[in-house]
């Protein structure tokens, strides 16, 4: 079994930044593919971003140029860098991991996920 554990949100105002952070831990998992996804009140959880297991990363185009997702294979970590963060980002914000991912925009498809981390944006 694989834990995820998100870290990193916050309270920021619009034009900030932050980082946040999934750290895997129990049953290896390296390659595979990783996402980020992100659930406001009273929505529907919403695709992010995504690495997959070719390293190919792929991005919704409402943070498209704002957002970037990294990893450090080393700590079995994954990074979700947001910049110029708007009142429209909030959301409580959730890492997921899949090993047999056909469609990375659908939640149905990952197999861990994280806890989730609170983001809010002030405007």
């Amino acid at each position: 079994q694989v834990q995820l554990a998100e870290s990193g949100g916050g309270l920021v105002q619009a034009g900030g930044s932050l980082r946040l952070s999934c750290a895997a831990s129990g049953r290896t998992f390296t390659d595979g593919y990783w996402a980020w996804f992100r659930q406001a009140p009273g929505k529907e959880r919403e695709y992010v971003g995504a690495r997959v297991d070719n390293g190919l990363i792929t991005y919704a185009d409402s943070v498209k140029g704002r957002f970037t997702i990294s990893r450090d294979s080393a700590k079995s970590t994954v990074y979700l860098q947001m910049n110029d963060l708007k009142p429209e980002d909030t959301a409580v914000y959730y890492c997921a991991a899949g090993n047999s991912v056909r469609v990375v925009r659908s939640p149905r498809q990952y197999d861990y996920w994280g806890q989730g981390t609170q983001v809010t944006v002030s405007s």
